[in-house]
């Protein structure tokens, strides 16, 4: 997989055209999320600039009302006062708005981004191939959706005003300070020395341990949506003491990596407090000085000290932000790079409509190998007319998946052409595509819902006649009458409220509803038990009538319904004919329904 699939918990040792790489990558994907936002985006820098400079009026405003206001005020003028103090509290008021305004605009700003995001990463997750899905285990996927989202939410939610807000106001402050007293100023600018080194040393030490904090917790999430998903699995095989240790030590890792960050905050957070404090005192022991000399006004030394101690309360909240910025520029990079990714079966450019396919599929010069490696089929030449049944027998490893999964197009030929009715896959139309092919696997996965909307999968517009009809054909109608509701049972997380061949008669009546001109059958009817299989077997004669249909099988039962019998091994069909020309012959097919029938006995 490229760069842009491994990121974050799968690698920290980035080359630096690397780094590069994925910074740009992740300015990119920012950037297209910002540019529909970017009036929203404009008034808001506007009004949180006059907000600002209205908070930092305060200090300016107190003492010109000490030190202009008071000596009127002795002489019966209360206008200069009174003006200090209406401007004041005008500036307050002003301010306390803008404020709320401020965080209005940035709260839609952020949820616009969020919901955008959001979607751009489930719907590109569904376009990706299924190479991409087979490599890319579903905890990644849910983190992507979660904890990443969620740090980027926590960044634009708190972070971005911490930094916005705090770094205007500590420019201001200091524009304000050297407007009214220079040498005040000054000893601001000369403490921002310490500052720069302090905060430096804190982004050098920070980005490892914050780095280190995602990935802990990502691998931390990933293990636990696998224990949850393969429940079935872990109390099979008693892993739940197995488990423990493991998530302990993902969980004493978090921990850890948790602590390191901490502990640079608790240098970081006093570290301002002293640099503060000392600043302070110089401005007051400098600016004290001088108003003894008669060099400044006291108002001027008052405004100076509260802008100097204003001045370093934002750094902490912009540390703080840093916290964010680490752990969301972490996730930005993981999720631009999984939509960097690019399916593996693309859509054509131009696609070649299909609207009335018969069947006929043909494999020529075929080619293909698993990311460029081990080569499943070499050479592969298969035709199948339409509406013949086929039934594909070998041992596993033989490469009867792959065939199938070429026919689907869940993968493309490395090389060479997989054609329906003489179109080549790669430009056949996508719609046209799936309506004309359907696969039923082993695992019949049912989504949450009712059984008559997972028979409804297959051909969403369908009345509850044809469900039903569906659902006769393949002897699925007397169980789910004895459901509790009937079609409308709702079948639970993932099928839980019905049996593994009760979920597989399901898909097959999704399948059938579906009425597509080539059926692929892929160990489809292992999970049956002999009565529900003969049941199967006999709506399956019914329905592939003049239908184009792949059947994969060990048992060789299921395969007795076939036209043609093709006997595969090493991505090579070693046997080609009719089911009875092939066990009355003396090939591998007659000795594997020789051991069959001995098994029955």
């Amino acid at each position: 997989m490229s760069v842009t699939g491994v990121t974050g918990e799968e690698r920290s040792d980035f080359t630096k055209s690397e780094s590069k790489q994925i910074r740009d990558r992740s300015l990119r994907l920012l950037g297209t999320l910002l540019r529909p936002l970017w009036v929203r985006v404009s008034l808001t820098i506007a009004v949180v600039i006059v907000s600002t400079a209205a908070q930092v009026a305060g200090p300016a405003l107190i003492a010109y009302g000490i030190d202009s206001g008071l000596p009127a005020l002795v002489k019966q003028d209360w206008v200069p006062l009174g003006f200090a103090v209406f401007a004041y509290l005008f500036t307050g008021v002003i301010g306390a708005v803008l404020i709320a305004w401020y965080t209005v605009l940035t709260a839609r700003i952020s949820q616009a981004i969020l919901i955008d995001l959001r979607k751009r990463v489930f719907l590109h997750t569904q376009r990706l191939s299924l190479e991409f899905h087979e490599s890319y285990t579903s905890g990644r996927i849910i983190a992507r959706q979660t904890s990443d989202l969620d740090s980027i939410r926590e960044l634009l939610d708190s972070g971005i005003n911490q930094l916005v807000q705090g770094g205007l106001y500590m420019v201001f402050i200091a524009a304000a300070l050297f407007s009214i007293d220079w040498v005040s100023g000054l000893v601001l600018f000369g403490s921002l020395v310490p500052l720069w080194f302090l905060v430096r040393w804190f982004q050098i030490h920070s980005q490892k341990a914050f780095r280190a904090t995602r990935t802990t917790s990502a691998r931390l999430i990933v293990h636990f949506v696998e224990t949850m998903t393969g429940m079935r699995a872990v109390k099979a095989f008693r892993k739940e003491t197995r488990n423990e240790t493991e998530f302990a030590g993902y969980v004493e890792d978090y921990r850890l990596a948790n602590m390191r960050t901490i502990r640079l905050f608790g240098v970081l957070d006093p570290g301002l407090v002293l640099i503060g404090n000392v600043a302070l005192g110089v401005v007051l022991l400098v600016g004290g000085l001088r108003v003894a000399q008669g060099g400044i006004a006291i108002g001027v030394l008052l405004a100076a000290l509260l802008y100097t101690r204003s001045f370093f309360a934002p750094a902490q909240e912009m540390a703080m932000f840093y916290n964010s910025y680490q752990s969301a520029a972490a996730a930005l990079e993981k999720i631009s790079g999984v939509l960097e990714e690019q399916p593996s079966v693309p859509d054509p450019t131009r696609p070649i409509d299909l609207w009335q396919a018969k069947g006929s599929v043909r494999f020529e010069g075929v080619e293909f190998a698993y990311n460029a490696g081990r080569v499943v089929l070499p050479q592969f030449d298969l035709d199948i007319p339409a509406g013949q049944t086929i039934a594909l027998v070998g041992s596993t490893g033989a490469g009867k998946s792959t065939l199938a999964k070429l026919i689907s197009r869940f993968y493309d030929p490395s090389d060479g052409v997989v054609s329906l009715d003489g179109v080549d896959l790669r430009r056949l139309h996508p719609k046209d595509l799936r309506r004309a092919i359907v696969m039923v696997t082993q695992e019949a996965y049912l989504f949450s819902g009712s059984v008559g909307d997972n028979i409804a999968l297959g051909k969403p517009e369908a009345t509850i006649e044809e469900i039903v009809a569906a659902a006769k054909a393949v002897g699925a109608h007397e169980f789910i009458q004895s459901l509790p509701d009937g079609y409308d049972t709702d079948v639970n997380k993932r099928g839980g409220r019905v049996s593994a061949g009760q979920r597989q008669l399901i898909s097959f009546a999704r399948a059938f509803l579906a009425n597509p001109v080539v059926l692929i059958l892929d160990e489809a009817t292992a999970s049956l038990d002999i009565p529900s299989e003969r049941l199967v077997q006999e709506g399956l004669q019914t329905l592939l009538a003049d239908r184009t249909a792949i059947i994969i099988a060990h048992r060789l039962s299921t395969v007795a319904i076939a036209d043609r019998v093709l006997v595969m091994e090493h991505g090579i069909i070693v046997e080609d004919g009719t089911p009875r020309d092939l066990i009355a012959g003396t090939g591998r097919f007659s000795k594997l329904h020789a051991a069959w029938r001995e098994s029955l006995v």
